[in-house]
């Protein structure tokens, strides 16, 4: 048998030198097994290793944990979430062994008190999260919250862990190598060098270098030829397949002593600590030692930093502090405050461009640098009046170094950016964190610099001088003012002992007056009258802001504005509605939310976040742009309570206009809205007790519906509800009377709509008791329903009753009229349809004037007309639509003609007809015909009460 594993004799080599191919023997006794599990008989008789469940659950944690590692290197949120789920389902899986060994293993607490810091120092980098893609984002959120909760049941373990952190890792690595070197005692027998590439040896192999070369210079020194070293199929050599003698054993593998200190006396990795940036420290150095330090330096020097802004490359912080180092040595100096307003104007500049994204906000330690540096150049404004400043002021014309002072620049327009970044940064918190309110509480700083400013542009050197700024500037900085104040409450108005001066109301009236008169152009004044109206109606002074919204006319242009103001006058008209409902009128402050609330889009008219759109899709611009005009939170106006009211008033309107026209076929609704709640409502198979706010609602206008007003009070007004809505008002009580009163009246009249058909005469005494009314109050809403013809009665005086007059058809009456209305439309309709399949369309006969006839055409529009009868009625007898004998008739038809007698038809149903001089005006039609004597019972009970009265 030859082949490259067993060489014949040298008779079989020389026959077989012939050919340049080995051949193989064929082996048909034994089949052969696969190369990857040809083993020799010594490898089979090795006994196996025998794993404890420990060992393999342990092993399963660290492979999890290692993954974990590796997707915590690239920032893999997503799979390092996905890693976390499952290493706490191993975990659980080893929970039996953990509970054996009596706790967590310390390298699974060592990765929870790594993965919990890295989870942290990831959501505190609000830069990087913003770059992060969606399913990062999501999944550190997710990862944060899971984690959170997942720790709880280690606190203990975290906390003694995070104290002595180094501590048990030793025993744990030792563990972990006397491991790894037991298993590499009994593996097989190693691979001859040559067969394993160095290029396939993987990091994971504890192979040292020493080891390569112990087995190296063992197989140089071995008498086997090269030959025997041949390498066949798997990787095997005829070495391994031979018997070795005694004492021919490879050298054994190092123990653990000797392993560990191999690893000891290797060389440790040393951290490399950065080098200091050699430049910033030579451009620190402005002037030379020995350098004359004056004006003309100091400006060509600012001059040579700020050449440097807006370019590629360059380090935006560090021009800061370049700029702030060259404050430092000009006041050093002593060059005057006109170079450090100079320099401040610049350093104000830098701060605004640090971030270049218009979208994002300014970053908290650059805010506070930048109120810093706002209130210091306020400051050396109002101490030294002498310092003229201004956008016309050219740089060659500027004055630093003798007073008067001249600098260009614009302090209005440094604070307008920083309100407008204060806004945004408000915008990007959390609203319910505690970052929130601690930004909040720069507010009244900002406030403050405000009023400073205004102070400032308002100084007069003279009381005869004009100010020192003009009036647009002036409008503008009151405008700032108007809106930081407009959206208020001030408490304090409201209480009983208060007899001092409403100086938020003194405030925004001067401020806006100033501005009504001075502002040139129309979103200024727009603004200013919006919020004085805003601020009228947060203080109940309805009439005031009513009158100022209706005088304006403001309804009729908003939408040539804005999209800022047209957010403005949608929040100040939902204010004047909630205004008009604490002061009672709830049909004016239904009129005033309509517009807002008919479209369920009130969340994203008010700019108080985003709604999904089902047509189309934001793009990514259109988002921003949206998300920038979103107000903070501390504005907002609570829409569950802007529901409520709307949905209130439209209860107390349209409940009794229902039961007032129920057999109306043309009953208008007065609320899409609510009729829409209502009908949701009506289709529900099982109507449970209400739990949200719409539910109280609709069970409250049910039981308004059959009088009941104590059960329709009880769903309004409970403890539900005032948690919800009635709290969030100002003296919540007083609002909850008022309602209860409007309850009443509005079941009254709806008992009388729905059940005065019944009676023949009720007494005011019992109204009176049965809604605890009033007897003056039942007496003047039944007295109004009477002078409204709302309802057929009369009042008896003496005997304090009501009256009622058998005017109003029966349900059955009015049943049968709707019927007859309907078949009359019907029969018209099908006429129609039966004369254009016939295609009888056109005239053929005419009548003309003076008397004399023409042949006239027997159909007219398709329709019989026995007597001259035009306009497609059919004529019966001497009734006509019309005498086709006048000269100028004006017809207005669906079917345009002209049969040359000047008879213009153009629209349905309308005509004017010139007759004997009398002049008739249009009629308008609803599928029949109207004349003086409608054919209805409406026309009817005109009739009577003509006779009546």
């Amino acid at each position: 048998m030859a082949g490259r594993f067993f060489r014949g004799s040298d008779s079989e080599s020389d026959s077989s030198s012939d050919s340049d191919e080995p051949t193989f023997a064929p082996q048909k006794d034994r089949p052969m097994r696969p190369a990857a599990f040809q083993l020799s008989d010594d490898e089979e008789e090795q006994t196996r290793v025998v794993r404890s469940a420990k060992d393999k659950r342990y092993e399963e944690l660290r492979k999890i944990i290692k993954l974990i590692g590796n997707h915590k290197k690239i920032k893999d949120m997503s799979k390092v979430l996905s890693g976390f789920e499952d290493l706490g389902r191993a975990y659980d899986k080893a929970k039996k062994v953990v509970d054996k060994e009596g706790g967590s293993p310390r390298f699974y607490i060592r990765c929870l008190s790594e993965l919990e810091d890295f989870v942290n120092e990831c959501w505190e980098d609000r830069e990087g999260r913003k770059q992060m893609s969606k399913n990062n984002a999501k999944g550190l959120t997710t990862l944060r919250q899971k984690l959170r909760k997942y720790n709880r049941d280690f606190e203990e373990q975290i906390s003694s862990y995070k104290e002595h952190p180094d501590e048990g890792d030793e025993d744990d690595e030792e563990k972990v190598e006397e491991k790894e070197v037991d298993t590499e005692e009994i593996a097989p027998a190693p691979v001859v060098q040559d067969s394993v590439p160095a290029y396939q040896r993987q990091e994971g192999d504890d192979i040292d270098d020493d080891d390569l070369s112990d087995w190296s210079s063992s197989e140089t020194d071995s008498s086997s030829s090269d030959d025997e070293m041949e390498v066949g199929p798997g990787g095997y050599t005829l070495a391994m397949f031979l018997k070795k003698k005694p004492g021919e054993e490879g050298p054994k593998k190092e123990g653990k002593k000797d392993r560990a200190t191999k690893k000891e006396s290797r060389p440790k990795w040393q951290p490399v600590k950065k080098p200091a940036y050699s430049a910033v420290k030579e451009k620190t150095v402005m002037f030379a030692k020995e350098a004359d330090i004056t004006h003309e330096a100091v400006v060509k020097k600012l001059a040579e930093i700020i050449a440097a802004r807006g370019k590629k490359g360059t380090d935006r912080s560090e021009q800061i502090e370049l700029l702030k180092e060259l404050m430092t040595i000009a006041d050093g100096k002593s060059l005057g405050p006109a170079i450090s307003v100079k320099i401040m104007f610049h350093i104000l500049a830098a701060i605004y461009d640090y971030n270049p994204n218009i979208a994002t906000c300014m970053r908290t330690e650059m805010w506070e640098v930048c109120l810093t540096f706002i209130k210091k150049l306020l400051g050396v404004l109002v101490e030294n009046r002498d310092i003229t400043i201004g956008d016309n002021i050219l740089e060659e014309s500027e004055i630093l170094d003798v007073s008067p002072y001249r600098v260009r620049g614009c302090i209005l327009t440094l604070v307008e950016r920083l309100d407008e970044e204060f806004t945004k940064m408000l915008q990007a918190c959390d609203a319910h964190s505690t970052e929130y309110v601690d930004r909040l509480k720069d507010e009244s700083i900002m406030c403050d610099i405000l009023e400073q400013l205004q102070e400032y542009l308002e100084y007069r050197s003279a009381p005869g001088e004009p100010c020192r700024a003009t009036s647009s500037e002036l409008c503008r900085i009151y405008l700032r003012r108007v809106e930081h104040t407009y959206y208020k409450f001030d408490r304090t108005i409201f209480d009983e002992g208060f007899d001092g001066v409403d100086t938020s109301k003194i405030l925004m009236g001067d401020l806006c007056k100033y501005i009504y008169a001075k502002d040139n152009t129309d979103r200024l004044r727009t603004r200013a009258m919006l919020c004085q109206i805003y601020h009228h109606a947060l203080h109940d002074r309805w009439y005031e802001a009513r009158d100022l919204m209706l005088m304006s006319h403001l309804q009729d242009n908003i939408h040539h504005s804005d999209v800022p103001t047209q957010i403005l006058y949608n929040r100040t008209m939902v204010q004047l509605g909630l205004c008009a409902f604490r002061q009672g009128r709830t049909r004016d402050a239904h009129n005033a939310l309509v517009d807002i609330q008919s479209g369920g889009r009130a969340k994203e008219l008010l700019a108080q976040g985003l709604l999904l759109q089902r047509q189309h899709e934001r793009t990514p611009e259109q988002e921003k742009i949206e998300k920038r005009r979103l107000l903070p939170y501390h504005m907002h106006i609570n829409l569950e309570q802007l529901e409520c009211v709307y949905l209130v008033s439209a209860m107390l309107m349209e409940i009794p206009y229902m039961a007032a026209h129920e057999m109306d076929a043309r009953r208008r609704m007065i609320s899409k809205n609510f009729h829409h709640v209502l009908r949701m409502s009506e289709r529900q198979t099982l109507t449970g007790p209400p739990e949200s706010m719409r539910e109280h609602v609709v069970a409250a206008s049910k039981a308004m519906k059959t009088g009941n007003w104590k059960e329709c009070k009880n769903y309004i007004i409970n403890e539900k509800m005032s948690t919800k809505v009635w709290d969030l008002f100002f003296k919540p009580l007083n609002v909850q009377e008022m309602i209860t009163t409007k309850i009443q009246k509005e079941s009254l009249r709806t008992y009388l709509f729905t059940y005065s058909s019944v009676y023949d005469s009720l007494s005011l005494v019992t109204l009176a008791n049965m809604f605890e009314l009033e007897r003056s109050v039942v007496h003047s809403i039944i007295s109004k329903m009477i002078l409204n013809e709302e309802l057929m009665a009369s009042l008896d005086e003496p005997t304090q009753t009501v009256v009622m007059h058998r005017t109003e058809p029966t349900r059955l009456q009015s049943l049968a009229l709707q019927l007859s209305e309907k078949v009359s439309s019907l029969v018209d309709n099908n006429e129609r349809i039966m004369d254009l399949k016939q295609g009888n369309l056109f005239f053929g006969k005419q009548t003309i004037k003076s008397g004399s006839v023409a042949p006239v055409q027997d159909q007219q529009f398709g329709y019989q007309n026995n007597n001259q009868n035009q306009g497609g009625w059919q004529g019966k007898g001497p009734q006509k639509r019309y005498e086709g004998g006048g000269d100028n008739k004006g017809w207005q038809n669906k079917n345009r003609y002209n049969d040359g007698e000047n008879k213009n038809w153009q629209n349905k149903n309308r005509y004017n007809d010139n007759r004997g001089g009398e002049n008739k005006p249009g009629w308008k039609q609803y599928g029949g015909y109207n004349n003086q004597n409608q054919n209805s019972w409406e026309g009817r009970r005109n009739q009577r009460q003509q006779q009546r009265y």
